[in-house]
């Protein structure tokens, strides 16, 4: 397997930045700002390599090795002896989810099918339906991981590149195929929870009405002191965990708005009725050391990893801050330095849990996705 990576500029278009010569890319994965994809930049992109299949999406902070920033990068990926596919979906509404991830979980379940990578809308999907869509109709050998594209903390437009211009709605999945390959991945958080565990007594899909029977909205600010003027900005720094029972792993939730009204809360997937929460704040050092975690969980078993994609929470970059770049550190020191690392801060990071089969939609997490191919 080989890889290289290339960054765009306004001016410049596409220089190599680092990595092996590849001549021919079975797949590149394009990662960037939204103002790339507006420009339809990803033409110039098709032209220099004509026989790749191109996918990307756009995101609140582009990973390119150690380093974090607002830029697009092409990551170019040649295997040896494994292939790829994929298959996409454009959407009008977010009923549509879990069909969406049923559809494209039977277009690419097909022989020697190793792993599905998952790029979506960032706004308009339930990232838990889809993930549903996927469970459902895939063995259970099959792993799937992905993220929801970005828009920095704009949380305006999202876009998605299916071998063709970028979209808003649509749904991208690639699959993986053969013997060579070993793809694993890691998922982990490192948010601390405070205050009583509360039970959700009202909400409707991703929108939370009432906690304990009181307006929800009400009770958030009343944890979130002087950050609740804020609101909803904030609220990234300030996630909630859920469970459906206390011998549950917990899921962690994203605030993405809120409705002053309605006294609601909006967050980034469900928060089903019936399920507890707890409200979570950051620890700078619990944060890194999950990234290194999420790492190790990851580490194939058979040789070093050839590639490894991040997908991180926006929260999580907002959060650490001028650190941010320390959790790419963490994997890198686990990983190893032949390792690329590629990737995007997202609106949310689809991975198994750990110790778990299915996939299922998270936030505020550090997810890799960890490919080797052994030739």
């Amino acid at each position: 397997m080989l890889t290289s990576q290339w960054i765009y500029e306004a001016q410049n278009g596409w220089s190599k930045l680092s990595g092996s010569d590849i001549e021919q890319a079975q797949i590149i994965l394009v990662f960037g700002t939204g103002t790339y994809f507006i420009n339809d930049s990803y033409k110039e992109l098709s032209k220099k390599f004509p026989k790749s299949i191109i996918v990307g999406c756009s995101t609140s902070g582009t990973i390119a090795g150690q380093r974090v920033d607002d830029i697009t990068v092409a990551t170019l990926i040649y295997l040896e002896k494994g292939s790829v596919e994929i298959a996409y979906e454009d959407f009008m509404e977010a009923e549509e989810s879990e069909d969406i991830g049923k559809n494209l979980a039977l277009a690419l379940n097909k022989k020697d099918l190793k792993h599905i990578f998952i790029l979506s809308d960032g706004l308009h999907i339930n990232g838990s339906e889809l993930t549903q869509g996927f469970n459902k109709n895939l063995d259970n050998d099959v792993h799937v991981t992905g993220g929801l594209a970005g828009d920095g903390v704009n949380f305006e437009h999202t876009y998605v590149i299916a071998n063709d211009s970028a979209k808003e709605k649509r749904v991208v999945a690639i699959g993986f195929y053969g013997d060579s390959l070993e793809i694993t991945s890691g998922c982990f958080a490192g948010w601390d929870e405070f205050g009583a565990e509360r039970l959700i007594t009202k909400s409707k899909g991703n929108v939370l009405y009432e906690i304990d029977g009181k307006p929800a909205l009400q009770l958030y600010k009343s944890y979130l002191a002087d950050e609740a003027d804020e609101l909803p900005s904030s609220g990234l720094k300030f996630p909630i965990s859920i469970r459906q029972s206390l011998s549950d792993k917990p899921l962690i939730r994203t605030l993405l708005g809120i409705d002053e009204e309605k006294q609601s809360l909006t967050f980034a997937g469900d928060v089903p009725e019936g399920h507890h929460c707890r409200l979570m704040k950051s620890n700078m050092d619990k944060l890194i050391d999950n990234a290194g975690l999420a790492a190790e969980h990851a580490k194939p078993s058979s040789q070093n990893a050839d590639l490894c994609i991040a997908v991180s929470c926006v929260g999580r970059r907002i959060v650490l801050s001028q650190l941010v770049e320390e959790e790419l550190d963490a994997i890198e020191e686990a990983l190893g330095k032949d390792t690329l690392l590629a990737g995007f801060y997202s609106y949310g990071e689809i991975a198994p849990l750990e110790g778990l089969v299915n996939c299922t939609l998270h936030n505020q997490t550090m997810t890799l996705t960890v490919i080797s191919e052994i030739v």
